[in-house]
């Protein structure tokens, strides 16, 4: 009996197994193998083109990291981007949603007109922004129709990096608006309805109901932030046609890592050494947000 039912289990594994195969098969081909595959280059001067070459390096191509000035000034916009954009990004989420969910009229309507930007493509986006960043572009022409200074948004190195931010703040807070709308709506209205007898204001219902009860909300928001603007690429590829300009200054670790890898002959395994050591700084920095999110949640 005891045979019969081990053999049931292993069948009843065979075909659990059977149908993951597809799931397990793209993961590896996608995921599991590009990760050894990058951390195998990493240790490489890797030769490509003509003669494929794999030259075992070492810790070569990381210690390289620490005298590449590029790569200081990619780790510190990438750095002072997260800093700024997340939660600004979490903050415009939260009000949105709290105020979508105070039984305005028409929220339907502005639900729709809030989470369009998220349905636009981001290249798309970026260049809508570009126009409107342009010298001669809508913004320019509302500053000076006002009597405002006008400013070189794409060519000045201390206000590129700030005009990526606002543009990225803009059409990623509808995103994460939607996930607080929802939790949001989870909350019970009996809270509030205390909270009123007690005498609390609008102000004290949000921060000391709908804040503590949306922590592992915004948790996971800031987790997803964190990921997301770790690897800024495409706005900052488009705003300076693929240089980082001006002066560096819109230059991310992902765009270096792109130039090294397909602009620059020879540097394949240095670019995959800036890419693990992304990938290892995203890790940490998520490590945090999750402890610092798992003390909070003792609320």
């Amino acid at each position: 009996m005891k045979s019969l039912f081990s053999a049931r289990k292993l069948r009843e594994a065979g075909q659990g197994y059977t149908f993951m195969t597809p799931a397990l098969f793209v993961l590896l081909l996608f995921i599991i193998g590009p990760i050894f595959y990058i951390i195998f280059l990493s240790f490489h001067k890797v030769q490509l083109l003509g003669n494929i070459s794999y030259d075992f390096v070492a810790f070569d191509n990381f210690t390289r990291i620490r005298g590449d000035t590029r790569a200081k000034i990619a780790l510190w916009n990438t750095f002072k981007y997260v800093i700024i954009v997340v939660p600004c990004q979490t903050l415009l989420a939260l009000i949105l949603a709290a105020t979508l969910n105070a039984g305005l009229k028409g929220q339907t309507f502005f639900r729709i007109v809030y989470f369009l930007p998220t349905l636009t493509s981001s290249a798309v986006l970026t260049l809508i922004f570009m126009w409107m960043y342009n010298k001669e572009g809508l913004i320019n022409n509302v500053l000076d129709f006002i009597g405002l200074p006008t400013y070189n948004f794409l060519g000045d190195p201390n206000i590129a990096l700030n005009a990526i931010m606002i543009m990225n703040i803009w059409s990623t807070a509808p995103f994460f608006m939607v996930i607080y709308l929802a939790a949001l709506q989870g909350i019970p209205d009996s809270l509030y309805e205390a909270a009123e007898l007690d005498g609390a204001n609008v102000f004290h219902k949000f921060w000391h109901i709908t804040v503590p009860n949306l922590r592992p909300v915004t948790s996971f928001v800031a987790i997803m932030g964190l990921i997301g603007t770790f690897q800024l690429f495409d706005q900052s590829y488009i705003f300076s046609a693929g240089s980082g300009g001006p002066d560096n200054s819109t230059l991310t670790v992902v765009l270096l890592v792109y130039q090294y890898a397909f602009k620059t002959l020879g540097t394949m395994g240095y670019a995959a050494a800036l890419s693990f050591l992304l990938a290892l700084i995203i890790l940490i920095a998520t490590l945090l947000q999750r402890k610092i999110s798992k003390e909070e949640s003792l609320y």
